[in-house]
């Protein structure tokens, strides 16, 4: 028997990529996709792509899913929550950062689906709260050091998104005349990420070596492309640290991730576009190590990370439908 599938905000991107995955998906059956604007309208209509793929209608009703995927705006899951009947057996996977911070609402437990830091957690959860999209980025670059207690000093990120991750909501920033043949800061030392990178690396650093997160200083940029995000992120290096040594420690944590990869060569961010991967690249110089970090935002960094810890959840493969084609050219 198939998972019943909902998604709520199934206009918006995130919304989008969750339907273009589950629809191919061998263990799903999408039974509704809601939205507050649309009710009625072919799905294709407004997920152009989709024409001749399926005929589902967006509605108002939930239809009784196994799993529930909130995309809504930021700060409406719980109220979303707060206003649908939702079985107690049915399981959420929010994409918004509503229980990212604090996982009890409403008698459920939303564990910090990162799984690349902990699969069993994921594997055992209810629910989950999906991180962000940044967040994902830059916290696999600081997983392996976190891991081993060589966070000691402060964090410098540099990363650069696509216009979908702004939301699909038209703005001045996201207007084509704004992004085409531009690159612009926003949310300068105060992304709305930095704080679940915060919590969940500094959990990690002080269940490992017993100190406290060091800084974290986040730069975001804006791009003119659609999708996608770039990091480079470095800390002072450890001494006893060789560029080999760092390598092997990543390759080492990533062993059994089946889209996380580091990489020996330079790493782009077109190689991870359209495809559920992360990429990393660690270099070592002059007392430093950097890493880069590259994801499609829409995929590892929202819609298919979802789907990946409905995998897990469920005692699916864990790359159940997700082998994506990327785009090479």
């Amino acid at each position: 028997m198939k998972i019943r599938a909902a998604i709520a905000g199934a206009t918006g991107y995130t919304g989008g990529e969750l339907l273009r995955l589950l629809l191919r998906h061998p263990d799903v059956e999408v039974v509704a996709a809601t939205t507050t604007s649309s009710e009625g309208t072919p799905v294709s209509d407004v997920h152009r792509d989709l024409l001749g793929e399926t005929d589902l209608k967006f509605g108002t009703e939930l239809n009784r899913p196994d799993v529930l995927f909130l995309c809504l705006g930021h700060g409406l899951s719980r109220q979303f929550i707060d206003t649908h009947e939702i079985e107690p057996d049915c399981r959420i996977i929010d994409l918004g950062n509503d229980f990212r911070l604090d996982g009890s609402y409403a008698g459920r437990e939303f564990v910090y689906g990162l799984c690349e830091q902990d699969r069993e957690a994921c594997r055992d959860a209810h629910d989950i709260a999906n991180p962000g999209c940044f967040a994902t980025a830059i916290q696999l670059a600081l997983l392996p050091l976190a891991s081993a207690g060589l966070l000691s000093d402060e964090v410098h990120v540099t990363a650069i998104t696509g216009s979908t991750g702004a939301g699909k909501k038209l703005s001045e920033t996201s207007h084509f005349s704004y992004r085409t043949d531009n690159i612009s800061i926003y949310k300068l030392f105060t992304h709305q990420h930095l704080a679940e990178i915060r919590q969940n690396i500094g959990n990690l650093t002080s269940a490992v070596s017993g100190k406290a997160c060091p800084a974290v200083n986040f730069v975001p940029m804006r791009g003119d492309f659609a999708r996608g995000i770039f990091a480079s992120v470095y800390t002072r290096a450890d001494r006893d640290y060789s560029k080999d040594a760092y390598r092997e420690l990543f390759d080492r944590y990533y062993e059994a991730s089946p889209f996380v990869f580091h990489s020996e060569s330079p790493v782009s961010m077109k190689e991870v576009t359209n495809t559920n991967k992360g990429l990393l690249h660690v270099e070592v110089h002059d007392g430093y190590v950097h890493i880069a970090s590259a994801i499609d935002n829409l995929l590892k960094g929202a819609s298919g990370q979802a789907v990946q810890n409905m995998n897990l959840m469920f005692g699916l493969e864990e790359t159940a439908g997700l082998s994506l084609k990327g785009s090479a050219f």
